[in-house]
């Protein structure tokens, strides 16, 4: 069928396809696909010319790569986890920003947050005192739970902290398990624990226990079957604290308050619909989304 098109036609068209740029950063963003759309016209405002289009705001998270399925990189290099598939559908619930992902060492993510390479952070990271005095959390938990001391299958000599001095006890540095051996040590002396602090892997902590490199680690409950599928290892004694999980932001900063109130919505939202605990039992085994602290 031929049919011609006038030159006028023509111009049109290009310029409609002009107008309907997309997202480009397909490789670090969150939600690439999002753009956002145009505020619905009355007849005076088309007559005045196209209204403007909602501003979406680029929100760039940190997190790392070396936590298995909390966030890791998968056999097709590709970013996820709990925390990262949980924060894209966060993501689809809030039109008004973009989440991009930026991934660097456990160590690194907090200073990167005081010095805004990045907005917030994203690790299952626990609200404690001493973290508190620092940054912000956001106030709707989106898991909970209790950190114990895990040492090798059939020792039964360490049940407590107090079993530890002495012993050497690995560790994250900044983590909030590391922050349970430091205040221990400050109240019984520097060197009671040896703290190890760990430069490997979640996973490498089995072969440290294992190998008697190190005498024990500590860790959140769930993380035990995820990291030690083979039962290499075993979770003694008491709960040594509880937490709820949250996401941290920077302190007295308008920006980053205005953020932490859209996502609590929308983890209200993730838990009353059932997602929250669906993608909590894919990744972890377990819905570790019920409790809270009080």
């Amino acid at each position: 069928m031929n049919k011609t098109i006038s030159f006028a036609s023509t111009l049109v068209l290009t310029l409609l396809i002009a107008g309907c740029g997309n997202n480009n950063s397909t490789n670090s963003s969150a939600n690439s696909g999002k753009v956002a759309e145009a505020a619905p016209q009355n007849s005076a405002e088309s007559t005045a010319g196209a209204a403007e289009p909602a501003k979406v705001t680029k929100i760039v998270i940190g997190t790392g790569t070396g936590f298995p399925n909390v966030c890791f990189i998968d056999e097709n290099g590709k970013l996820t986890g709990f925390d990262v598939e949980l924060l894209k559908e966060i993501d689809k619930r809030l039109p008004e920003y973009e989440f991009e992902f930026q991934t660097m060492d456990f160590s690194n993510l907090l200073l990167s947050l005081e010095t805004k390479k990045i907005d917030l952070v994203a690790h299952v990271m626990e609200k404690n005192p001493e973290r508190e005095q620092k940054y912000a959390f956001n106030k709707e938990a989106y898991a909970h739970w209790r950190n114990r001391i895990v040492v090798a299958k059939g020792n039964d000599s360490i049940q407590t902290l107090d079993d530890l001095k002495g012993k050497k006890v690995l560790t994250g540095a900044t983590s909030a398990q590391a922050q349970i051996l430091e205040n221990y040590n400050k109240e019984h002396g520097a060197d009671s624990i040896q703290i190890v602090y760990q430069n490997g892997a979640a996973n490498d902590t089995v072969s440290q226990i294992d190998s008697g490199r190190v005498d024990a680690t500590l860790a959140a409950d769930f993380v035990l079957p995820i990291i030690d599928p083979q039962g290499k290892l075993q979770a003694v004694g008491p709960e040594l604290s509880s937490a709820d999980i949250l996401y941290v932001l920077r302190k007295d900063d308008a920006p980053s308050q205005k953020l932490s109130e859209a996502i609590d919505g929308a983890v209200k939202e993730l838990k009353t619909d059932g997602t929250l605990g669906k993608i909590s039992t894919e990744w972890l085994g377990a819905d570790v989304t019920t409790s809270s602290v009080q």
